[in-house]
């Protein structure tokens, strides 16, 4: 049996410069075993959820991919799927996709992103308002601590968080907003304490990885240029990333490297047709 397994938690707009003035104790702990590097979206891609997570988990940039925006339509996910699609259809491993957002589980405006993993789990806020976002993430973060905490083999998973993006698009980048980043810091470290605490977690080999989209202008919003917007980030550790000492300089890391690293950490060679555009991260 594979001991390798790989858990990636996907934030929505989560800004890089305010991490350090708040309190985010589980991403800060996954940040001293590995490292937490920024990431520049390139010039191509639009500072939209829609482009960055389907670059985040094809492995693969705009032009191969085709998602322009927050509509889905007239992607190549068919050529370019999603890893927990791919490792499930073409490589005889389990995976997991969970998260609230329609277009990323459901196949409405255009979607969805997760094409076709082993296990899929889908839960909706009641209404497009901060609370009930929270809400639904709360939902996420107890469906993704039952599922991956019951012991079932699940090599590859994803798990989306999406109140945070919705809180700056209605409140801004204020102190609601801060709130909402340690709330989904909370809910990151359930998730984590779930798998540590697994039947045979003792004979496993778990990466873990967190990951932001894009930022926000500090009124709320974004799809610009500005630094704040184009600024997302990357916290992985795991088996082969050793703890890069603080203050030290980070090779660079892109949004495709997430699922060219899914790949490497489960011992998969990447096949040439696949053509991705990212590499696993190093040390």
């Amino acid at each position: 049996m594979d001991n390798r397994h790989v858990l990636v938690v996907g934030i929505d707009g989560v800004r890089l410069d305010l991490l350090p003035e708040l309190d985010t104790p589980h991403l800060d702990e996954v940040a001293r075993a590995g490292f937490l590097a920024p990431v520049e979206i390139d010039d191509a891609t639009p500072t939209m959820s829609g482009p960055c997570w389907t670059t985040v988990v094809t492995g693969v940039g705009v032009a191969k991919h085709g998602v322009w925006g927050n509509r889905l339509d007239g992607n190549r996910l068919d050529v370019f799927p999603d890893f927990t699609t791919r490792l499930a259809l073409e490589c005889g491993r389990r995976t997991f996709a969970v998260g609230g957002w329609a277009p990323l589980f459901l196949a409405r405006q255009g979607g969805p992103l997760f094409t076709a993993p082993s296990r899929l789990s889908f839960i909706a806020p009641r209404e497009d308002t901060p609370a009930a976002w929270e809400e639904a993430d709360e939902a996420v973060a107890a469906e993704a601590a039952r599922v991956l905490g019951s012991g079932e083999e699940l090599h590859a998973s994803f798990v989306y968080l999406g109140a945070v993006d919705e809180t700056a698009h209605f409140l801004g980048c204020g102190q609601e907003y801060r709130r909402s980043i340690e709330t989904a810091d909370r809910r990151l470290g359930r998730i984590v304490e779930a798998v540590r605490e697994r039947p045979g977690r003792a004979g496993e080999r778990w990466t873990f990885i967190v990951v932001t989209d894009h930022g926000h202008r500090e009124e709320g919003g974004h799809g610009g240029r500005s630094e704040r917007e184009r600024t997302a980030w990357v916290a992985a550790c795991g088996p082969g990333l050793p703890a890069v000492p603080a203050g030290a300089t980070v090779p660079a890391v892109r949004h495709a490297d997430v699922a060219a690293h899914v790949y490497a950490a489960l011992g998969i060679v990447q096949d040439p047709h696949w053509t991705l555009d990212g590499a696993a991260f190093t040390a």
